[in-house]
């Protein structure tokens, strides 16, 4: 990996890795939302309101595919394959712990000169 980790471009792999991770941000969050569908269908009182959380529950899980479909076809999940998807987890914990070891900033943070100064005679 090239160390200038100041120029995304310049990451090896990097922009591939934040956008598998996007999509699986995106995933989780359609999942979330279809649960959440789901659960309000049982404490919706009337069948209007049950229909139109049905019609979003609906929604949620075609999107829920195409998104699934998409991530299988980038090869960024193995949902039928788990020694694949462990790999992937594996090379996506080592990517992480990797990027917390980079010396981001300098060892010395003291802003001093870095503010207006407020002489303390006046």
């Amino acid at each position: 990996m090239i160390n200038d980790y100041l120029e995304v471009e310049n990451a090896e792999g990097m922009p591939e890795m934040a956008d598998s991770a996007l999509a699986l941000e995106f995933l989780l969050s359609i999942k979330s939302g279809v649960r959440n569908a789901a659960y309000a269908i049982t404490e919706s009182r009337t069948p209007e309101v049950r229909n139109a959380f049905r019609n979003q529950m609906e929604q949620g899980l075609q999107l829920h595919e195409e998104v699934s479909n998409f991530m299988m076809e980038k090869g960024w999940l193995h949902p039928y394959n788990v020694e694949d998807q462990y790999q992937i987890d594996m090379k996506s914990v080592e990517a992480v712990t990797m990027i917390g070891n980079l010396k981001l900033f300098p060892g010395d943070t003291s802003r001093m000169g870095m503010m207006a100064q407020i002489d303390s005679d006046e």
